[in-house]
């Protein structure tokens, strides 16, 4: 995929993201002249995948910064402050994006820059700043996972982390495609993620574009490939991982991980220290965000359900540590005792900003 998840339009000084509610059926790219419109678009899923989100809320800050009309440094922070809110609150679990914003804001209150103008242009600069980074971050950390994939292996993945779920290149499929690169015949059993259908519609999608063997099965099939021995390892992303090592991801990457360890199948996630929240003890802390139960009693407008069925809709669930083998990341693999090792993995990491 040549073009990038978000990038900024230097011409028309808009935000662009690949509408993924549209994939695989067409390819279009949103473009976006307002911050409020990119918070829309996060909480709607035009982008989703929390390194991609982090990557949209550093150019929504940019482009807030752009909509203002503020002649001075003073009334343009607070008018950021207001922008920082709203991008905030589209959705709460993926810590990347409040990672994002905070950098931005950190940027913009430097005291080297002394007018309005400036804190425009070095958000910007930021934003891509940000964009790059996560590129290369995400390329070292697969070739950090790919370490673990044997030639013919099978891997199970569960919702989408490629080049969609990121900037560019992306997470645990970021691994599978590092393997791959590396001329490792490889085959992914491809978890249809329900109810959103991300794994059928997106990481099938770019495996397709990859040339990668896939198999796409129902997320209620993952235990029958297990127990059946047809699965070497189990490679998911992450939303937000707590300082102990417990991971909040996809809806039903729970499920996995247990079937995995009852199983003897290796589990890992493939996460950027960006997505590492040290403030948060554990994982029953982290927020899990409650989507419309339109999502699960109707797929793509048309109901499955009887007229006036309820449903509930959390589009994630956190898996405690116990559960991780290990947990890849770009600054190398990390394995328990999780709560000293994620702290030196991301310690490692803010040492090079």
């Amino acid at each position: 995929m040549s073009t990038r998840t978000v990038f900024w339009d230097y011409d028309k000084h808009t935000v662009n993201l690949i509408d993924q509610r549209k994939l695989p059926w067409s390819f279009e790219i949103a473009a976006y002249d307002d911050y409020r419109a990119v918070a829309a678009a996060i909480t709607q899923m035009v982008v989703r995948g929390a390194p991609a989100i982090g990557g949209t809320a550093g150019f929504g800050m940019a482009l807030a910064a752009r909509q203002s009309s503020a002649a001075d440094k003073t009334t343009l922070l607070n008018q950021l402050a207001t922008a920082a809110t709203i991008l905030n609150a589209a959705r709460p679990t993926a810590v990347n994006l409040s990672w994002a914003v905070a950098r931005q804001l950190r940027t913009a209150q430097a005291a080297d820059l002394l007018s309005a103008d400036d804190v425009r242009a070095a958000l910007l600069a930021e934003a891509q700043i940000i964009a790059d980074e996560d590129v290369a971050l995400n390329r070292r950390m697969g070739f950090n996972g790919a370490e673990l994939i044997e030639d013919g292996d099978t891997i199970l993945h569960h919702c989408n982390t490629g080049a969609l779920a990121g900037v560019d290149w992306g997470t645990a499929l970021g691994v599978v495609f590092a393997a791959h690169e590396q001329g490792k015949k490889v085959h992914v059993l491809v978890d249809e993620t329900r109810p959103r259908l991300q794994g059928a519609r997106l990481t099938c999608w770019e495996l397709s574009q990859r040339g990668i063997s896939y198999d796409l099965i129902a997320d209620n099939a993952s235990g029958h490939f297990m127990r059946a021995g047809e699965v070497d390892i189990v490679l998911v992303g992450s939303d937000r991982t707590a300082a102990n090592g417990d991971v909040a991801n996809k809806i039903g990457t729970y499920n996995v991980a247990v079937l995995a360890q009852a199983n003897g199948v290796p589990f890992y996630p493939v996460v950027p220290t960006s997505t590492v929240d040290l403030n948060l003890e554990h994982g029953d802390l982290i927020p899990i965000e409650e989507r419309s139960p339109d999502e699960v009693t109707s797929v793509f407008g048309k109901s499955i359900a009887p007229e006036g069925a309820t449903a509930r809709n959390p589009a994630f669930d956190v898996t405690p540590h116990r559960y991780v083998t290990g947990i890849v990341t770009e600054a190398g693999i990390v394995y328990p005792p999780f709560t000293k090792h994620l702290r030196a993995a991301v310690e490692s990491e803010q040492v090079k900003l």
